[in-house]
């Protein structure tokens, strides 16, 4: 075999090789040779893009493929041209190593995302291409984290529910409660610090719960696939019955580990809620649930560079072939009360209601 080793490399900029908008990634393709040996050409390109696909079985002999696609950018340089009249370059025997430098957009571009239903990745390749020969393919991807919106509306303001309830069946009386947060928006690690006014004028004792949780929601071809996880529980304590006006107070660590919200992808979407609810025995639970927005962690001092594991390759075909200029932002998704929704399962499959 001419070719030994063919790959493509990049360097980290931070410890958590993560990259951001307008940054700018260094690297480097490898080849080694066992002789001297012709190239066509010698390619980098760097592609940001997204996909859904799921399927949905309506009895028993009709079934569906939904899926859609969403392109952020496409890049190419030849950083090895034909140089002879024949339309090939020769390199000599022994290992080359062959520079690039790649500037990440500096647009609306979502973060780095892997689940069974859709990815959203960032990818790094380089083609070698020789006469009469299969075109070889070395790549790698790289973690993208969206700088942080700001702007958002309401992402730094102090958020609120209330929720009365009247019981009626096997106990009297009434609950209320008002839930406050002091904002919108966390970083990982960050404590969020709920506070319940609660008035408890029932018969029954009542116990503040907390859920903290993840929806992941899928666009494609007028539909919608949702998701949800449960990312933590917490519980405070009791409030006996006809107690009165009482303030609960309870502080959450996001957890440190958890992806930031993703909310710039017209078919995929990353949201947090948090459910706060009071658990009252033989009667229904009130619940309030509250937005919360996820922010990236601000990278520290540059690390070293470790290959990032998103890819297409679930999906089927990882060779569809894409165009090769920059696509503009697709229509947004339908909105959430176009289609009315339930599950078929308790995570992953929804499906029109008739």
């Amino acid at each position: 075999m001419t070719i030994k080793h063919f790959s493509i490399e990049y360097d980290a900029i931070n410890s958590k090789n993560t990259f951001t908008n307008g940054d700018s990634i260094n690297g480097r393709i490898v080849v080694e040779v066992s002789k001297e040996t012709k190239i066509q050409a010698l390619v980098f390109i760097a592609k940001g893009k997204a996909r859904v696909r799921w399927d949905e079985h309506y009895g028993e002999d009709h079934h569906h493929v939904y899926w859609a696609d969403e392109k952020y950018y496409s890049i190419k340089q030849h950083i090895l041209r034909e140089a002879r009249q024949d339309g090939t370059e020769v390199i000599g025997k022994g290992r080359h190593v062959f520079p690039f430098t790649f500037k990440i957009p500096d647009k609306k571009i979502p973060s780095s995302f892997k689940s069974q239903i859709g990815r959203i990745v960032h990818k790094l390749k380089a083609e070698l291409k020789q006469s009469m020969k299969f075109t070889k393919t070395a790549k790698t991807h790289f973690a993208f984290v969206s700088k942080v919106n700001m702007e958002m509306p309401g992402l730094m303001e102090p958020q609120y529910g209330c929720k009365d309830k009247s019981l009626k069946v096997f106990a009297s009386g009434k609950v209320s409660m008002d839930v406050h947060t002091r904002k919108m928006g966390y970083k990982q690690g960050e404590p969020l610090t709920v506070t319940i006014d609660l008035n408890n004028q029932s018969s029954r004792s009542v116990k503040p719960k907390f859920i903290l949780y993840e929806k992941q929601s899928f666009f494609a071809q007028g539909h919608r696939n949702v998701c949800t996880h449960t990312i933590l529980k917490e519980k405070a304590e009791g409030v006996d019955a006809s107690s009165g006006r009482k303030t609960v107070t309870k502080v959450i660590t996001i957890p440190r580990e958890l992806p930031p919200s993703i909310l710039n992808c017209s078919i995929i979407k990353l949201e947090y809620r948090l459910k706060v609810y009071l658990d009252i025995k033989f009667a229904s639970d009130p619940v309030i649930k509250l937005p919360i927005v996820i922010l990236p962690e601000e990278p520290d001092m540059k690390g070293q560079p470790a290959a990032a594991a998103f890819g297409f390759e679930a999906f089927g075909n990882p060779n569809q072939p894409t165009g090769s200029t920059t696509l503009s932002q697709a229509e947004p998704p339908p909105p959430y009360r176009a289609y009315a929704l339930y599950p078929t399962s308790d995570f992953g499959k929804y499906k029109p209601l008739l």
